[in-house]
């Protein structure tokens, strides 16, 4: 997946450079690069799953009340 944006006619580098950013941060590259900067084996991907799960539920309830 390649990202690019060109320059605008009349657009500063600011804006460009939050325009690519933003563009950045939407396609979900840093999260995906994040994701896979370290190995997890199938047992702790499986454990972190449930623990998120059980965090998730544990706030859904807490917010029932």
């Amino acid at each position: 997946m390649s990202l690019g944006v060109s320059i605008r006619e009349g657009e500063s580098q600011d804006s460009l450079l939050r325009r690519f950013q933003r563009m950045v941060q939407m396609s979900g590259v840093l999260r995906e690069a994040k994701a896979h900067r370290h190995f997890l084996s199938k047992g702790e991907t499986a454990r972190l799953k449930a623990k998120k799960s059980a965090r998730r539920k544990q706030k859904q309830s807490v917010r029932s009340y």
